[in-house]
C-alpha cells in the first residue's frame, strides 16, 4: 500500500490498465486510486473509503500510473517532508 509521506513516481506516458494505480483529475480534483476500468470504479486500498463510480457527467482524467512508490524512513530535506 501507499502510506502518508510515501513519494510516488508517476509515469505519463503509461497507458492505464485494470488495477494500475493511477493519479487522475476527477471532477477538479487530484486523487490516486486504484482503477477498476470494467467497472468504471475508482477504489481505495483503505476499506473505510467506498468506491467511486466514474460517471459520464464527471469531469475525469488519467494524469498518470503510479510505477513505483519510496517510503521515507527519516525525514529529508530532498524527498521526504513531515
Amino acid at each position: 500500500g501507499i502510506f502518508d509521506g510515501d513519494v510516488l513516481i508517476v509515469d505519463r506516458h503509461e497507458t492505464a490498465r485494470n488495477g494500475d494505480v493511477i493519479v487522475a483529475n476527477f471532477n477538479g480534483e487530484f486523487v490516486c486510486k486504484i482503477l477498476d476500468s470494467q467497472r468504471r470504479l475508482l477504489l481505495s486500498s483503505n476499506h473505510q473509503f467506498q468506491p467511486v463510480t466514474i460517471h459520464e457527467h464527471d469531469e475525469f482524467s488519467i494524469e498518470g500510473v503510479v510505477t513505483r512508490s519510496i517510503r521515507c524512513h527519516r525525514q529529508s530535506p530532498l524527498l521526504c517532508e513531515h
